[in-house]
């Protein structure tokens, strides 16, 4: 789409500059929109939201809502072992928006942010957000949390922390399910073509970005043929 409206910001680089653990925790931001309508939504802001809201306005861009990929408080803000974040509350102090995430994440989300019910909107698996021309359809992907979720845009998946470049997220956290983590990987996103390009949650890879083609062949966490086989992985 040629309006389209799609930046990719590392934590500690492009935004939250200052901060030693957000260039720690090397979390992607992401602004995806239509540059006609000068309209985006912000996925997963957290660690400097005024920073953040900057880039998008340096941009000729107005953050009309978030998405949200998972409660984790390095993706919405909130304690994260004794460190507060900033993240969905200050966004909501500063300017109120839609905040948008898997029902199944809801709960989480309110814990960690203390946001309310009203702050949320609640999505099904397959929901297509509008924003101008963009068309962002949302892929529920349970594993990391019940109710992870990806954003596929234009030939692109916005992965949070369900696949990074080489590898996927966690299962051994609380809310984690490593059998569904299996089902996400090689049911729910095996669905998608080999050319999409994969924009991660975290930059902890060789590269920013990969294609489903690149980790299909490469990523140790696409591998497994079984659940069981993925067990035994998952399980050392």
């Amino acid at each position: 789409m040629r309006s389209l409206y799609f930046r990719q910001l590392l934590a500690g680089r492009d935004f939250a500059t200052a901060n030693a653990a957000a260039a720690q925790m090397v979390n992607f931001c992401y602004l995806i929109g239509d540059r006609t309508a000068g309209s985006c939504l912000v996925v997963d802001p957290a660690w400097d939201v005024e920073g953040l809201l900057a880039v998008a306005a340096a941009d000729g861009m107005t953050v009309e809502g978030a998405l949200v990929t998972h409660y984790h408080p390095d993706h919405v803000g909130g304690d994260l072992f004794g460190l507060q974040i900033e993240g969905l509350a200050r966004l909501q102090e500063l300017q109120g928006m839609p905040v948008h995430c898997n029902r199944h994440e809801a709960y989480g989300i309110r814990v960690v942010t203390e946001l309310s019910e009203s702050d949320l909107t609640l999505h099904e698996a397959g929901d297509v957000i509008q924003i101008g021309e963009a068309r962002i359809e949302l892929v529920h992907t349970p594993g990391h949390t019940p109710g992870s979720q990806c954003f596929l845009v234009d030939g692109m998946l916005v992965s949070g922390d369900t696949l990074f470049v080489g590898g996927c997220g966690r299962v051994d956290l609380p809310g984690s399910d490593p059998e569904e983590m299996y089902r996400t990987l090689t049911q729910r996103l095996a669905k998608l073509p080999a050319e999409t390009i994969l924009y991660p949650g975290h930059h902890y890879g060789p590269s920013p970005t990969s294609t489903l083609a690149i980790e299909r062949r490469q990523n140790y966490s696409l591998q497994p043929r079984s659940v069981e086989e993925w067990m035994g992985l998952m399980n050392g």
